[in-house]
């Protein structure tokens, strides 16, 4: 039977990649001190890797996709195709940043400033070609982890880390002098793979299932009763995809209006849409957008 070999990111991304798996129709169980997960569905097969290997693994084909972020492709210089990029993260939306850091007090304010000193980080082969493009003279050192504290151990003079808000940094008295770059998600796939048109048929219905379960996370829909009379009114404070769906009711002096808008508007629209004359809004959240 053939199969299409999934690679889940292991660590930070594990959970939230699952659960938007989840909402977009696939149901994977981990099971512990495994590394291949149940998906319920025969056509494909799972596995766990960290992310910052996954893109080795879908390059040399051990996995046919993967997904992992834009920075450990780079890093790894990895020849992949990426099918989709996914902003997801449970703590924003944002994309993360690998920024060059330093001791608050440190002289040191551009990347210029760091010429002959030390710097750690886990992104290393990113970072060297990062100092050499700009002629800048540095030691770049891999970082096995807490990478904030080798600065105040003075086992480094200076940190590449990634970041989402900067408050762990902050939170280790450093402060950010460069960001290198912004990094988020994605879903790649190996390059032979993507030549055979079973198995990339499968991977563009995933992208495209996983970017609508995406989209629908920022969404919501907005259903109301509205008088006829106020119709217009009503109708111009709704932004929407296309246009409000506005349907007739039995009572001919009042119609039911329907629109999809992002979450973010709608503690302040819902007031002002009573205020128009709107009764009975009802809001409901969404599986996917396509």
């Amino acid at each position: 039977m053939r199969q299409l070999k999934l690679g889940i990111p292991k660590g930070s991304l594990q959970q939230s990649t699952i659960e938007l798996f989840k909402k977009s129709g696939w149901r994977i169980d981990v099971h512990p001190r495994s590394y291949f997960p149940d998906i319920d569905d025969p056509d494909i097969s799972c596995s766990i890797c960290r992310a910052q290997e996954m893109s080795r693994y879908v390059e040399q084909g051990i996995l046919d996709i993967g997904i992992t972020g834009h920075d450990w492709i780079l890093e790894n210089g990895s020849d992949v195709v990426v099918i989709a990029d996914l902003i997801y993260s449970k703590i924003s939306k944002r994309p993360t940043r690998w920024v060059l850091a330093v001791p608050a007090g440190s002289p040191y304010r551009r990347p210029e400033d760091l010429k002959g000193k030390k710097i750690a980080t886990e992104l290393v082969n990113f970072s060297r070609h990062y100092f050499a493009e700009r002629g800048i003279d540095v030691e770049i050192e891999f970082s096995w982890g807490a990478t904030e504290g080798k600065v105040a151990s003075g086992l480094a003079d200076a940190i590449v880390e990634v970041t989402e808000t900067g408050a762990t940094i902050k939170a280790h008295g450093l402060v950010i002098i460069e960001e290198l770059m912004e990094s988020n998600p994605q879903l790649i796939a190996n390059r032979d793979m993507w030549k055979d048109p079973w198995k990339r048929e499968k991977a563009e219905q995933i992208a495209l299932l996983l970017q609508g379960a995406l989209r629908a996370d920022r969404l919501v829909v907005i259903k109301m009763n509205v008088p006829q009379e106020r119709l217009e009114e009503v109708a111009g404070l709704l932004p929407s995809l296309n246009a409000p769906t506005v349907s007739p009711l039995y009572d001919k002096e009042w119609c039911s209006v329907e629109t999809v808008i992002d979450k973010a508007r709608v503690r302040e629209l819902i007031p002002r849409l009573k205020a128009a004359g709107a009764q009975g809004i009802i809001e409901y959240s969404l599986n996917k957008v396509l």
